[in-house]
């Protein structure tokens, strides 16, 4: 098998469980937390759920990466960044770039510390503002996504 079939398929693979758990936790965990009784018990529940899926978050956006860029460097495709035609192409660098900031600086870094002191102050308004940037994330990830299966299968957007 072609070495860029194999890099094709763990890229594939990487964002179905990258982005689907993104999807998961902004439409099923996030909303699912506001039915438990106290704060104490939401933030619990919310950070345990949460800090699992973080590492198959990192694992996965790294897979993407890694693969994303060995296709990019095997196609010689690098000229792509050139053109609007390829913006799904910048969409899906941009949506990485976010994910791995969050997930490998700001939040071990900045934000877990800052959630918890929010949530024990306003439990209700820190999970609103968690749930819209999740949802402003997922929205993002679902349009690169959209982008990057019509562009790669030739339907071109910009010209």
């Amino acid at each position: 098998m072609d070495s860029f079939i194999i890099a094709r398929v763990f890229h594939i693979l990487g964002v179905v469980f990258w982005i689907g758990g993104v999807a998961m936790v902004t439409t099923i965990l996030i909303p699912a937390t506001q039915r438990l009784k106290t704060p104490a018990e939401r933030v619990r529940f919310f950070e345990t759920v949460e800090q699992s899926f973080a590492w198959q978050a990192r694992v996965t956006t790294l897979i993407t990466g890694l693969s994303g860029f060995y296709m990019l460097d095997y196609l010689d495709a690098w000229h792509r960044y050139q053109s609007a035609e390829y913006w799904w192409l910048h969409a899906m660098t941009l949506v990485w770039v976010i994910f791995t900031l969050m997930l490998f600086v700001l939040e071990p870094l900045v934000l877990h510390k800052l959630f918890q002191k929010k949530a024990q102050k306003d439990p209700v308004g820190t999970f609103a503002l968690i749930q819209r940037l999740h949802w402003f994330l997922l929205s993002l990830s679902l349009i690169a996504i959209v982008g990057a299966v019509a562009g790669s299968h030739g339907w071109v957007f910009f010209q």
